[in-house]
């Protein structure tokens, strides 16, 4: 039986398949990087979305990784998790 690694490698071994799952990255550390902080805050996504004054599907969608939130949503974001957000610009790898 393949483990979702294996599928994963195989489908990666694909140039064009990696080269799309490389262009997403920026999008999922975004996401992942919420979901982090909101779970270091104890808080549900219901109770985000409470304190931003939206909804939890809404919360949910920002987590997803599948379109990157805004650099005001994401400091709103921060805001409710009783944090800030920081920017910063790093030199690519090479």
């Amino acid at each position: 039986m393949k483990t979702l690694n294996d599928i994963k490698a195989e489908l990666l071994a694909d140039p064009a398949t990696r080269a799309a799952y490389d262009a997403l990255a920026p999008e999922f550390e975004t996401a992942r990087e919420l979901v982090a902080a909101r779970a270091r805050a104890g808080l549900t996504q219901q109770q985000v979305a409470e304190r931003m004054g939206t909804t939890q599907s809404t919360i949910a969608r920002m987590e997803s990784g599948r379109r990157p939130p805004s650099l005001r949503t994401v400091q709103r974001y921060a805001q409710a998790l009783g944090c800030r957000a920081v920017v910063r610009i790093e030199r690519a790898p090479a």
